[in-house]
């Protein structure tokens, strides 16, 4: 787009992109900008085209017409190799890490140092990527782990400091904070701070707008393929800003919670007796009745993600009960505990590596739970399998041209909504959830939200964890506060807020004083 009169060369920018996937248009004459010294947001729904322009910018993706200048030079972008040697480096939502490899063999796969004999030099290697991390200040980050041992989070901030160890000139964020806690998306937010300081450029994608308003300088707004206004950060309220990314009013974000609350005397849905797992879980109690959501919260890693893990029967060695309507049930594994009787079902948290089969098709991934229902003699009955897939499509508006469309060829939002669609098949009726809306974009997550209450109102069991603050408090009918493992606090009704899902996450008592100088950065 025009730079103001005066204004400084772009240090990229790319006018007039178009591209086409089959039938289907990912940007029209989209055009974007970003100076030097300054971080750029970049904001829209998921398929509005924003992951196909910064592709295109870091050369993934060749255009079909439009011009890549690089400082103000036309330019010619046809690999990410192209891209790094031009100062532009990406990080995507898609981690590109090897597993089997170490933290420190990872960051610098591309010139490991080396001993006299060619051989690479492991404790140079180890002793390198150590001080490059302290000097970010991710000094938490184990060089010598194995990458596929390491939680998400921590594999995407290995990802960036990746991308960091290149010494980019413009550095690509694609929801690159979007399974970061709190406490490690501020150090990011620093190390980008001292790049725009520095004069370089960061373009910043993200779905949390607390983030695009804490951070960006300079905002534009993509939708259906186009960019449809850029302004300075503060330029335009959080209103209008929602308003131009999905070209409607964004109605009441929340549903609203149900006045009568699910009965304390019937028998729960799902119900943990003193559940426990090696340290990461101890005296786990607790009950989710019909027609309740539940919430989970705390600091990310402080048992969450090992909770949904033991109740889906991934985790061996527990101790306690696992109830569910009022039966022990013995889980050994995701088939037992999707299986009749118990009928749960796990929304995970990569989606990606998780939920789904990416080289799949939509319809194959939205079938694939419910199969041995859709078989007669060992043969799938085509024409129950093809009613299934339209009627899930058709009820999560899965935006596709195909269900024959490979499923890593949709949109982040739409991805997380085939997930959904394949456990609704199985008429699950404990539903658990992984931080669900992560990465994805304020409509989808409008719809997210309507559908988990629609669920609970049918008279499913929710359980979910958020690193959101504001869906605990707009979802859940109660919330539980994890610390170190156990259940800090449970908050019920007006005692659910931000503040105190802060304050009992970091392991302070009801009406203790607690340092507010410990608080407010974290609801920052």
């Amino acid at each position: 787009m025009p730079e103001p009169n005066g204004a400084s060369t772009p240090s990229i920018e790319a006018r007039r992109i178009n591209k086409h996937f089959g039938g289907t248009i990912a940007l029209k004459d989209a055009s974007f900008s970003c100076q030097a010294g300054s971080i750029h947001a970049l904001i829209g729904e998921n398929g509005a085209g924003k992951s196909t322009m910064i592709k295109i910018l870091s050369g993934v993706t060749i255009p079909d017409s439009g011009t890549i200048l690089i400082n103000g030079k036309p330019s010619t972008v046809h690999s990410p190799a192209d891209a790094a040697q031009q100062g532009i480096v990406a990080v995507f939502q898609e981690l590109s890490l090897m597993p089997t490899l170490t933290v420190a063999e990872n960051i610098f796969i591309a010139d490991p140092p080396r001993n006299r004999f060619g051989l690479i030099d492991q404790k140079r290697l180890s002793e390198r990527t150590r001080q490059f991390c302290g000097e970010l200040g991710f000094e938490h980050i184990d060089p010598d782990a194995l990458v596929s041992e390491l939680p998400l989070a921590t594999r995407q901030l290995v990802e960036i400091t990746k991308a960091l160890s290149r010494n980019p000139r413009v550095l690509i964020l694609d929801e690159g904070t979007s399974a970061l806690s709190i406490h490690d998306v501020n150090l990011v937010f620093r190390v980008i701070r001292r790049m725009r300081d520095e004069g370089r450029s960061v373009i910043f994608i993200s779905h949390r707008m607390s983030e695009v308003e804490e951070i960006a300088d300079t905002l534009t707004i993509f939708r259906d393929g186009e960019d449809v206004g850029s302004f300075p950060m503060g330029g335009v309220g959080r209103d209008e800003m929602v308003q131009l990314m999905i070209g409607r009013k964004l109605e009441q974000v929340f549903p609203p919670k149900p006045e009568v609350k699910p009965s304390t005397t019937a028998v729960p849905l799902l119900e943990l007796r003193n559940l426990g797992w090696e340290h990461a879980l101890t005296d786990i109690s607790f009950s989710v009745g019909k027609g309740e959501i539940v919430g989970l919260g705390g600091l990310d890693g402080q048992g969450q993600g090992e909770l949904l893990f033991a109740l889906f029967g991934l985790l061996r060695g527990l101790h306690g009960q696992i109830v569910i309507e009022g039966q022990p049930r013995n889980i050994d594994g995701p088939a037992a505990a999707a299986q009749a009787g118990i009928n749960l079902a796990l929304i995970p948290e990569d989606r990606k590596t998780e939920g789904l089969v990416l080289p799949m098709g939509v319809g194959s991934n939205i079938t694939m739970s419910i199969l041995d229902k859709l078989s007669n003699f060992g043969l799938i009955d085509q024409k129950r399998e093809q009613a299934s897939i339209q009627r899930t499509i058709e009820r999560l508006q899965i935006k596709t041209p195909s269900s024959r469309l490979r499923a890593r060829s949709l949109s982040g939002g739409n991805q997380q909504k085939l997930v959904i669609g394949k456990w609704l098949l199985t008429e699950a009726k404990i539903y658990l959830l992984h931080d669900p809306t992560r990465g994805i974009d304020v409509g989808t997550k409008q719809e997210i939200y309507q559908l988990m209450r629609a669920l609970a109102d049918n008279g499913a069991g929710i359980l979910f964890f958020s690193t959101e603050l504001s869906e605990l408090v707009g979802m859940a009918d109660r919330v539980l506060v994890l610390y170190e493992g156990r259940i800090f606090r449970e908050l019920k009704g007006a005692e659910i807020t931000e503040k105190n899902i802060v304050s009992a996450a970091l392991g302070l008592e009801m009406g203790q004083s607690a340092a507010l100088a410990e608080i407010e950065p974290a609801l920052s």
